[in-house]
């Protein structure tokens, strides 16, 4: 049995589920998002607007693997359009800046040029100070995709930590050479 796949789905308030045919809408005070569920491979129980499960109608290996990663992409669509995801980025280093013109990011990172990133459709991203960035939208994929495509163009170096990271994580720095 999946363990998280058992686990009940609890809708906000604010948050409207309506199921019609094999897709899901899912409304919210955030956006709109719509999931496709086979309904030949699970059941789904929608109790009184406040409540989801998902339940399979088979037993077999590779219907439990799809049950658990269904519920979570139904659970992350419900919280997406309630709360929303967001991501926080730290530019370390002399120089690191970012800025924003219209729909593209233009981030200076030690280079002898700039870097235009363009912002995709349903992600938002703010510049809280120069070197801080608040990556922030509905869908928790896009917004971690986009978040590592940002990192991706500095990842941070372990002897000084320059770099684009996460808020809060934790670089392995290393000691320089000795005479």
């Amino acid at each position: 049995m999946s363990k998280i796949g058992k686990i009940a789905i609890s809708i906000p308030d604010k948050v409207k589920v309506i199921l019609s045919g094999n897709m899901i809408n899912i409304e919210g005070p955030l956006g709109k998002r719509s999931l496709h569920i086979d309904l030949d491979i699970f059941d789904l129980n929608i109790n009184e607007g406040k409540e989801i499960s998902i339940l399979p109608k088979q037993n077999n290996q590779t219907i439990k693997r799809l049950w658990g990663m269904n519920r979570s992409l139904l659970n992350n669509a419900i919280i997406g359009t309630s709360k929303g995801y967001e991501k926080v980025l730290e530019l370390t280093g002399v120089g690191y800046r970012a800025s924003l013109k219209g729909n593209i990011l233009n981030l200076q990172l030690g280079f002898s040029h700039d870097i235009n990133f363009n912002i995709p459709e349903g992600v938002k991203i703010q510049i809280e100070k120069q070197t801080i960035l608040k990556i922030t939208g509905t869908d928790k994929q896009q917004v971690g995709m986009v978040s590592s495509e940002i990192k991706s163009l500095r990842p941070p170096e372990p002897y000084k930590g320059k770099g684009i990271k996460e808020q809060g994580q934790y670089i392995l720095r290393k000691e320089g050479k000795k005479k």
